[in-house]
Formats: C-alpha cells, sequence, structure tokens
C-alpha cells in the first residue's frame, strides 16, 4: 500500500473488519445439509486476510455457533484466533440470537458459563468499541433490557478521543423482509435515548444475512451480510430465501470526520489485473499534477 497522498485525505486513522454469522456446528456439520459453513468461514478469513489490511480490531456480530454447541465454539476460536494473531489484531465477539450465552462465556471468553450478557468495551487508541449483547435468552428477537442501557450510559459519559462504535447482533433499522420484522430488535427508543448526545460515529450488527445500512437515531449503522448463507433479494420480500453464494465481509475505515464501510465480496474469480503495486509506485513517483495528466485526462 502506498504512503503517498494520492487526494484530499489522508490514510484512515483506525480499520476495523467486520464480519458476522459464522453459524458454526459442531463436528464441521453442514447447516441444513446444504451450507459447509466451516469451509466457508475458512474462505472468508482467507479472503480479509488477503486485502494486506493490519486492523485495529475484528469484530464479528453474532449468531458465532448455530446451536449454541460447546464444541462449534471451541472450532471456532481455533480457526479464527490464530489467524488474527497473525494481524496483530484483537478479537470481538458479539452475542447473537442463535448462540447461548454460557457455552459462548466459557468457549471464547474464558468467563463463568453464565446467563449474564456479552458486553465489553475496547480502547483501540482513542477509538472506543462497545459490544453490546441484544440476545434474549430462549429467544430469536432482539431486545436490550433496562440493566445493559444504564451500563451504556455510563460508559458513554465522557467521550473517546476518536469516538465510539457500538457492535449488536440485531440492526436497529426497519426491512423490507417481512418475517425479519418478527425478529427486529425490540424498544428501539431505549437505545436511542441511551445514545442520545453521545459521541457514537458508528453502529455495526448482523442478523439479516444480507448487507444494507441506514441511520439510527441520526447514527449510520452498518449491517454486515453472513458468512455461512446470505438472502436471496432477488425475489419479493415474502419469499426471500437463503442461498450458498453472496458473502462477504466489511472494511470499516475510520476518519476524523467520516467512518466508511466496504463490503468486500468472498469470490473466486480472476481480476483483470490493471492496478498492480507496481503501478502504484509508478504514480506515486509523480507530481500531483503529473499524476493528474496520466491517469485523469481523457484521452481522444
Amino acid at each position: 500500500m502506498a504512503s503517498v497522498q494520492f487526494g484530499q485525505h489522508a490514510p484512515a486513522a483506525r480499520v476495523i473488519l467486520h464480519l458476522s454469522d459464522t453459524h458454526l456446528l459442531g463436528g464441521d456439520r453442514l447447516l441444513g445439509d446444504r451450507y459447509d459453513t466451516a469451509l466457508h468461514l475458512r474462505r472468508t478469513l482467507e479472503a480479509a486476510a488477503a486485502t494486506g489490511v493490519r486492523p485495529d480490531a475484528v469484530v464479528f456480530t453474532g449468531d458465532l455457533a448455530d446451536l449454541g454447541e460447546p464444541e462449534a465454539y471451541r472450532a471456532l476460536r481455533d480457526a479464527v484466533e490464530p489467524w488474527a494473531e497473525g494481524l496483530g489484531a484483537p478479537v470481538v465477539w458479539v452475542a447473537g440470537n442463535h448462540d447461548e450465552r454460557p457455552a459462548l462465556r466459557e468457549e471464547l471468553l474464558d468467563a463463568e458459563p453464565t446467563e449474564e450478557p456479552v458486553t465489553g468495551v475496547w480502547d483501540l487508541g482513542g477509538l472506543r468499541l462497545i459490544a453490546l449483547d441484544s440476545t434474549v435468552p430462549g429467544w430469536h428477537h432482539g431486545d436490550i433490557d433496562a440493566e445493559q442501557l444504564e451500563w451504556l450510559r455510563a460508559e458513554l459519559a465522557e467521550p473517546a478521543p476518536l469516538g465510539t462504535i457500538l457492535a449488536l447482533h440485531h440492526p436497529p433499522l426497519p426491512t423490507h423482509i417481512p418475517f425479519f420484522d418478527i425478529l427486529e430488535l425490540r424498544d428501539q427508543s431505549g437505545l436511542a435515548a441511551a445514545i442520545a448526545g453521545s459521541d457514537v460515529r458508528a453502529i455495526l450488527a448482523g442478523h439479516l444475512h444480507y448487507s444494507t445500512s441506514g441511520t439510527f437515531a441520526g447514527v449510520p449503522v452498518s449491517v454486515a451480510a453472513a458468512s455461512c448463507y446470505t438472502m436471496d433479494l432477488a425475489r419479493p420480500g415474502d419469499a426471500v430465501n437463503g442461498m450458498d453464494a453472496g458473502r462477504s465481509f466489511h472494511l470499516v475505515h475510520v476518519w476524523d470526520d467520516t467512518i466508511t464501510h466496504a463490503v468486500v465480496p468472498v469470490v473466486d474469480v480472476e481480476a483483470s489485473g490493471f492496478f498492480t503495486p507496481e503501478w502504484t509506485a509508478r504514480m506515486a513517483a509523480l507530481s500531483p499534477e503529473e499524476r493528474l495528466e496520466a491517469f485523469s485526462r481523457k484521452r481522444p
């Protein structure tokens, strides 16, 4: 990656890899006898590493295991932790509706196997990342109870130098797929009140199995698609189903004045090869005016 600043913006201050919905099963079983979630996770991790990005954190926004099996969490940890260590990045595990808190806490966090919410705070060099637990034990819809909202208010009482990013499983967004509304995040007004006037700059979520974005209480929300399978949106909303394609993850770049969320497809296709490190190095050796002449001017 070139160190020369080609445009108006300096490199991002922080970068986060945002992945979601791995839905691992114990024993490498296929999900629904159709989706090889372990294989798709490995392919996603390979694709993320191939970007060359050295992230400040790797965030998995829930549904880590499909049935909450201890062996599934152990397999997930075995696959992800050495990979993340190679990138030099901490891993942030967020609980989803398919997860079981006791097994997640014991197998991924080395914590007591209780029903306590899975929450945490990370200081990424001045950027604060807060993981919330929107799961409701025994149910698939989402909610954040009053005690957790009070804890969130206390954490947000003092701003962080680069602001705060929230990560949770159930996105506080509407969806055009009718059945997802049944499993939505409830009491969204309570969450909105908890973050009102705070330094929250972005919200990361999963759950929907397709990439989407919107705003919540004036805060941008970015939903990452699943690594296991995605929803085929090329259908009417009441006929949307899962498909073994379209998997992706997000690259979250944090600047002082903005945050971007790039959707990175996980595909096995050959790129054109026009842009190369050598091409970038040639551009870096030119003056700004020469770069415009070489690359921006339209040729007859």
